[in-house]
Order: C-alpha cells, then sequence, then structure tokens
C-alpha cells in the first residue's frame, strides 16, 4: 500500500455519521435495520436463555452477564428508537401530504365545513 499525499485518510467519527445519517433518511434501510436489529437481539435473548447460560452465569461470570445483558438492552432500546422515529417520519410525511391535496382541491363549502354558513 502507498500513502500517496491525495489520498485522505479515512475519519471513522465522519464515516459513522454519514452512514447514520443516510440509515435514518432512506425509509427503506430504516426498516430493514429495525428488522435485522430486532432479530439480532431475539437472536441473543434466545442463546442467552437457553446454551450460553453457564456461560453467562451471573455468580461465576458477572461481568461477561452484564455485558450481554446490556448489549441486549442496547439493541431493543435501538430498534424502539426506529420506531418510534419512523412512526413520527411517516406521520409527517401523511401531514404534508393531506397539505398538498388540500391546496389542490377546489375550495367548496359544504354542510360539514366550518366556515359555511347555514340560511334559514
Amino acid at each position: 500500500m502507498s500513502d500517496s499525499p491525495e489520498e485522505k485518510p479515512l475519519r471513522t467519527t465522519s464515516f459513522v455519521i454519514h452512514a447514520t445519517r443516510g440509515l435514518i433518511r432512506d425509509p427503506n434501510a430504516r426498516r430493514k435495520t429495525m428488522f435485522v436489529v430486532v432479530l439480532v437481539a431475539l437472536v441473543l435473548l434466545f442463546s442467552g436463555s437457553t446454551f450460553l447460560e453457564s456461560a453467562l452465569n451471573p455468580r461465576e461470570h458477572p461481568v461477561w452477564f452484564i455485558l450481554f445483558w446490556l448489549i441486549c438492552a442496547w439493541l431493543a432500546l435501538t430498534a424502539l428508537l426506529l420506531a418510534v422515529f419512523d412512526m413520527l417520519m411517516v406521520r409527517t410525511a401523511a401531514r404534508k401530504a393531506e397539505r398538498i391535496l388540500r391546496s389542490q382541491l377546489p375550495q367548496t363549502e359544504t354542510p360539514d365545513s366550518p366556515r359555511s354558513t347555514i340560511d334559514e
């Protein structure tokens, strides 16, 4: 590998920020990430309760036990926050679409409309 003066070193922080920003902005990628994170958390939960039970004994290996369950909680919280963010984005998109549709429809007064007056 030759280090030419034109190449910039990869900045990890910058890469993580840009990757996260792209993940958050794309709804399909966000939903696939939620699915994968929940799947990984469930696999960890199942494996920690079954065949990793002896390795995660809190009396023998307290550090492994705490670390394992912190990872499971972190993954669950990540999926939860992505889901809440996705619901907020869907709600925002629905409101925007409703505003666009209302602006495109002709403004006719109907009896259900709050601006109409009933002549008696």
